[in-house]
C-alpha cells in the first residue's frame, strides 16, 4: 500500500471513529458510504484486524481500534503539523489550475476566493480545458489541480465531490419530446446524439449512457469539443445531447429545448488531483479548497 493511501485511509478510520456512524463520516468525507465501506475493509485487510464491530443497528470500536485510534490521531496530527511547516518554507512558486469548460469557472473562483490574500507566495495559473480532454490537464501533467465532472480514466485520481446536478436531455426545439416534462434514458437511446472526441474515454462513454445500452452502440450522429458545439448542433437538428441541468441556465437558446431525465444517477463535480504529482505549494492550494467545501458540497444546479 502506498504513503497516500495509508494516509487517506488513517483519515477515514479517525473519522468514522469519531462519529460511529457511516452516513455522517461518508458525508465528512464527502465520499459515498460504499466508499467508505471499502475503505474500512481494505484498512482492516492490511493490518489484519477489525477495527469496528457493526451490526444493522449500530457501529462500536473493537478493542484493537480503541487502543489504535490515539495513534493514528496522533500522526494525522503530525502529518498536518509538517504539512504547516512546508507552507512558511515553500518559495515563490506557481501552480496550475484547470476546468472544464461551460460548468467550472463560477465555482472555482468561489473556491478559490481569497487564495491570493491567505497564499502570497503562489501564483495561481488558471486554464479552461474543453471535452478533447475531461481530465483537465491531470493525465497529462499539465496541471495539478482540476474541477471537473467524474468520471476519467486517471490513474491514482484522489477527488471531493463539491456539487450535483441531475441528467438533462438537450432536445431540438421540434423534437417529438420537446414538450415533454420529463423523460426516461431508455426512450433515448436509439437517438442521433452529438458526443465528445474519441479522446474523451471513458467520460465520453458515461455522456452517451453506455452503461444502459446493452453493448448495443450509439447513434454518433457528430462530435463536440465545447457546449457551446455541442447546443448549436442540437438547434440545427443534427441530434440529442445528454447533459446537466446547469446547461439550462448556461446555455439555454431558442432553438433547443431541455428536459429532465428521472432515472439517471447524479452526475459529480469534484475537485481532483494526483498526490504523486502534487507540489508543496500545490497541496496548500488543494487544503485551501477543501477548507471551503462545506460552503459548496451541498449545491444543485
Amino acid at each position: 500500500m502506498n504513503h497516500g493511501a495509508s494516509l487517506r485511509l488513517l483519515k477515514y478510520f479517525d473519522a468514522l471513529a469519531s462519529t460511529l456512524n457511516y452516513h455522517k463520516a461518508a458525508e465528512r468525507l464527502f465520499i459515498s458510504q460504499p466508499a467508505l465501506s471499502a475503505a474500512i475493509r481494505q484498512l482492516e485487510s492490511h493490518i489484519g484486524g477489525r477495527l469496528f464491530e457493526r451490526d444493522t443497528h449500530s457501529v462500536a470500536l473493537t478493542v484493537l481500534g480503541r487502543e489504535w485510534l490515539p495513534h493514528v490521531r496522533k500522526a494525522l496530527h503530525e502529518v498536518e503539523a509538517a504539512f504547516d511547516v512546508v507552507e512558511n518554507l515553500v518559495g515563490s512558486a506557481q501552480i496550475r489550475v484547470g476546468y472544464l469548460t461551460g460548468m467550472g469557472a463560477d465555482l472555482l473562483f468561489e473556491l478559490l476566493d481569497g487564495v491570493e490574500k491567505s497564499l502570497p507566495k503562489l501564483s495561481l495559473e488558471i486554464t479552461e480545458y474543453d471535452f478533447s480532454d475531461p481530465t483537465v490537464g491531470l493525465r497529462s501533467g499539465a496541471c495539478e489541480i482540476a474541477l471537473l465532472r467524474l468520471p476519467v480514466d486517471v490513474p491514482d485520481l484522489e477527488s471531493v465531490v463539491v456539487a450535483k446536478e441531475s441528467w438533462v436531455a438537450c432536445l431540438p426545439r421540434t423534437h417529438r419530446f420537446a414538450d415533454r416534462a420529463q423523460l426516461h434514458i431508455g426512450e433515448l437511446l436509439d437517438e442521433p446524439i452529438v458526443v465528445a472526441p474519441q479522446s474523451a474515454g471513458v467520460w465520453r462513454d458515461y455522456w452517451m449512457a453506455s452503461d444502459v445500452r446493452d453493448g448495443k452502440p450509439a447513434n454518433v450522429a457528430a462530435e463536440a469539443a465545447t457546449y457551446e458545439a455541442e447546443t448549436t448542433m442540437v438547434s440545427r437538428g443534427v441530434g440529442i445531447s445528454f447533459t446537466t441541468s446547469s446547461l439550462t441556465r448556461l446555455y439555454d437558446r431558442p432553438g433547443i429545448r431541455f428536459v429532465p431525465i428521472v432515472d439517471r444517477p447524479a452526475s459529480v463535480t469534484a475537485v481532483a488531483w494526483r498526490p504523486n504529482r502534487l507540489s508543496a505549494g500545490g497541496r496548500q492550494v488543494v487544503r485551501y479548497m477543501l477548507r471551503r467545501v462545506p460552503r459548496t458540497s451541498q449545491r444543485r444546479s
